[in-house]
């Protein structure tokens, strides 16, 4: 099966109360440990390159490992650019193969995001692709994104009609709370568990969730810096050399709530950087004398599957839906 857009991906995950994930791409290893995962729940998956991804890798060895993962499995796969920081970019990733891309104008103000957004999307539905816009701006670092706490603000309600008709994107990621990176609350922003020690994030806004998808019933929403930054891998990397102190993610029930509603792409990068350092940090903890890439990118791997099949079950609620997709695609 070729690449696919998002449009039929998102169709379904609306229909079924599900949402897909985006999980960010690198090398082989993490996109083999993300679609054997998939494959084996029979999970459509969303594969997304970062501009720090493209000149990291280079653009065709990411096109032709995601390629060669659709070889390998019989599941329905988007190629998506994540964060687009201008038309340049998206040009060229929709000249290149991908099947959606994202154009980040959160930075500017409204009615130029809307002007540079609109260039995009006339671009990219000329070429058959998808495009995902943003409106609000998440706080965090990740990649080339970087955004400071105070200049970070929720979506606007009263806005996302006026933008999502004048520009014509497929999709609106929104800023209900989310954050970028590993460590997206400080302390002082969260509440110590006086049991377990854990630190506990503010609640999403699901008010404001609602509030738009009264205002654009049906349309996809996404939301980016959702990773949990799951308890276990920090452990792991903490207790083999790592620091990672009071790193705070989303917590996972508040996101399966969010992939019932109008959310129907869940972005997740962080928590693949932290099983795969967690694999790795733990092999040579334990095999000092090793020295083969194979020896310790194994388990990086595996801990990377292991981590998607966890959030395609428990978190997603793709499971399953692989073929409802691939019919209508």
């Amino acid at each position: 099966m070729p690449l696919i857009t998002t449009k039929a991906m998102f169709k379904k995950a609306h229909e079924g109360q599900f949402a897909i994930g985006a999980f960010n791409v690198n090398n082989m290893e993490i996109v083999q440990g993300i679609t054997s995962a998939a494959a084996e729940l029979q999970s459509p998956v969303i594969l997304q390159c970062s501009a720090g991804a493209r000149k990291y890798a280079n653009h065709q060895y990411l096109v032709h490992l995601v390629r060669a993962a659709l070889e390998v499995n019989d599941i329905p796969i988007a190629l998506h650019l994540d964060h687009g920081p201008d038309f340049a970019t998206c040009k060229s990733c929709i000249d290149g193969g991908f099947t959606s891309v994202m154009f980040d104008g959160s930075h500017y103000p409204f009615e130029e995001n809307i002007e540079k957004t609109k260039e995009v999307v006339e671009y990219a539905h000329a070429h058959g692709v998808m495009v995902e816009a943003e409106l609000g701006q998440l706080a965090g670092v990740e990649d080339d994104v970087s955004v400071d706490a105070d200049k970070a603000h929720y979506t606007k309600p009263e806005e996302v009609v006026e933008f999502v008709s004048k520009t014509g994107c497929d999709s609106l990621a929104i800023a209900i709370g989310t954050s970028h990176g590993a460590f997206k609350f400080t302390p002082e922003q969260c509440t110590r568990n006086p049991e377990t020690g854990v630190l506990e994030p503010p609640e999403l806004r699901f008010d404001i969730l609602a509030e738009i998808e009264k205002q654009i019933p049906g349309f996809p929403i996404v939301l980016h810096g959702a990773s949990s930054v799951i308890p276990k891998y920090v452990k792991i990397i903490n207790e083999h050399g790592g620091k990672l102190k009071d790193a705070v993610g989303i917590p996972e029930d508040q996101l399966r709530k969010a992939a019932k509603s109008a959310v129907c792409k869940i972005n997740i990068d962080s928590d693949l950087r932290l099983a795969m350092t967690a694999g790795i940090r733990e092999h040579f903890d334990q095999f000092p004398e090793h020295f083969d890439p194979r020896q310790y990118l194994t388990p990086a791997r595996n801990y990377i599957k292991e981590l998607v099949a966890h959030k395609i079950k428990n978190v997603l609620g793709s499971e399953g839906s692989a073929a409802a997709i691939m019919a209508i695609a």
